[in-house]
């Protein structure tokens, strides 16, 4: 199975996530553009063999604990990928450069 098709499931399972979100893309460190609730997570899934490896960039809604929810992402992306794709889920690496605020800004995780 081709990495890009993990890429969407992966994408799509993060935004099934009630507080995570995307991050917006950045170029030199600078925003090309808002971190809204609607924003797509950035995945980088690579297959190998039966094995996939996924990177993810997630933003936090804040003020819910960014160890809970990279926990449900972890869990939740697994588990569909792995039912979807037939291929075990050997490593989720989550990145939160960002949390969201309510009024859908991002703020500077620390």
């Amino acid at each position: 199975m081709a990495d890009r098709v993990v890429n969407k499931v992966a994408a799509r399972a993060v935004a099934e996530v009630e507080s995570a979100t995307g991050t917006a893309r950045h170029l030199l460190g600078v925003s090309l553009g808002p971190t809204t609730a609607q924003t797509q997570a950035r995945v980088d899934a690579t297959v190998d063999g039966g094995l996939v490896t996924v990177r993810v960039e997630i933003a936090v809604a804040w003020p819910n604990s960014v160890r809970h929810v990279t926990r449900q992402v972890r869990e939740h992306l697994t588990r569909r990928v792995e039912e979807l794709t037939d291929l075990r889920v050997a490593e989720v690496d989550i990145e939160v450069p960002h949390l969201l605020t309510e009024a859908r800004e991002p703020a500077r995780a620390e």
